[in-house]
This record gives structure tokens, sequence and C-alpha cells, in this order.
């Protein structure tokens, strides 16, 4: 059975408003729950998708840290034109990436770096991850295991020039996180395999933040949002937002 796939969302919860991004290969709903919980508290929470993700995997490596960057400052511009004139923003590994970059770029009240790498993997764990994604999606479109097999043999032809790219953006932000003012909560989960967990301590004490806190979830893995301690992580990241100083 084909199963619908999750689109970008708007929860139009009160006058803050939170941008809520997305991971590699992930898409809004890797953020849903938070968006839901955040919008009952009062909070505007919007979720775009990134090009290329939430739709088939061969039109991702078509794609590239530029283009998602643009989805993320056209997020942050949606919600300014809806006139909210003060927004923070939380997001999910590679989304945690660019809350970090939008934290030196534009106005930002507040930020929530979640599982966000700082150490480049290599690309062939990158590559790993990237067919995983691919052949798993090619199942929840309920294809044949002999079409994905065919499918998948023809994926692994296309050039991932994205990947390089990737490791550019993540040394770049990397190279910048001392840049950043606004008050920071880093999440990171402590069972994370996607990434390097000093990553976490890197943003922490290289943020220039004088309001800034991190907090390690010991039963979490990677997709913290989803995971075992996520509703802890709703709380504390409601609690973090709640200690801004809003001007509405």
């Amino acid at each position: 059975m084909k199963v619908a796939p999750p689109k970008p969302f708007t929860f139009e919860g009160g006058k803050r408003a939170v941008l809520l991004l997305h991971g590699f290969t992930g898409n809004s709903a890797d953020v849903r729950m938070l968006g839901r919980f955040l919008e009952k508290k009062g909070y505007t929470c919007h979720a775009p998708h990134y090009k290329g993700h939430g739709v088939p995997p061969e039109e991702l490596v078509h794609t590239g840290p530029d283009d998602w960057w643009e989805d993320v400052l056209n997020g942050y511009n949606f919600l300014k034109n809806k006139g909210h004139q003060e927004i923070a923003v939380a997001g999910l590994s590679l989304g945690g990436v660019f809350s970090l970059k939008l934290g030196y770029t534009v106005p930002i009240k507040g930020i929530v770096p979640m599982c966000a790498p700082m150490y480049i993997k290599s690309e062939e764990v990158m590559y790993q991850g990237i067919l995983e994604y691919a052949r798993e999606y090619k199942r929840y479109e309920g294809k044949t295991d002999e079409q994905i097999e065919l499918e998948m043999n023809e994926f692994k032809k296309t050039p991932m020039n994205t990947l390089k790219a990737l490791q550019q953006l993540i040394a770049d932000v990397r190279n910048n996180v001392d840049m950043i003012y606004a008050p920071t909560f880093v999440v990171q989960a402590r069972h994370d395999k996607m990434i390097n967990t000093e990553s976490a301590n890197i943003i922490y004490n290289e943020i220039e933040s004088t309001e800034k806190e991190i907090k390690w979830y010991e039963e979490s893995g990677h997709v913290i949002t989803l995971d075992k301690e996520r509703e802890q992580l709703h709380e504390d990241v409601y609690a973090f937002l709640e200690k801004l100083d809003w001007h509405v």
C-alpha cells in the first residue's frame, strides 16, 4: 500500500514563533510532535521541507545544502511575513546545523540544536545512510523486493556530489559558531550513533551566548525527537523558550 509522504506544516498557536527544522534525509515528521506540543503551549510552529526531502530519493541527490539553506530562510521569512517579529529555532541533526547558521545570519530569539554534527563523518558512512534511506523509501512506496533491487542498482550509479557540499557546510558552521550570541540550549542524545557526540560540547563551549545550557539525554539515540525521552525533551524545550525575553 502506498503511504502519503509527510508535508510541511504550520501550527498557529500564538504570537511567539518557532521554526522547526528536520534532519538530512528526514522530513517534517521528525519535529511534528514537538510542534504540536508547543502549539498547545501558545507557540506558532512552522516546519518547512528541504528540497529533495520527503520525495523519492532520486530527487534528493540532485539537491544540496545551498538549496536547503534557501528553504530554511524561506521558512524564517514565512513566519516574518505572518507578522512574527521574534522567532526561535529548533533543529534536529542537519536542522541543528542550520539553526546555528541562522543564529549568526538573521535575528534569532533562541536556538535549540538537537544532535547537531560539528564533526565530519566519512563520506562512506553518509553514503550508506543515503542508500538506507532510499531503500526504506521504496519499501514505503509498496514496491516489490525485485523492483527495489533494480532501482537501487540504478540509484547507486548516481554521483553523490551532495555529500562533499554537506561536509563543507558543517565545517563552515563550525568555524562560525563563535559568532552566535543568542540564548542557546544544546540537546544531545547519549546513544547517538550517527554523529560524534563531542559535537555538543564544541557547540556549547564555542558559542558566545551568555545564556546557554547543555543537556544529555541518557536513553536516546540520534532522532531524539521521536525517541523514548521525547516527552522530557518537549518539556525542556518549552522551559527554555519560556525563559527567553519575548516582547510578545
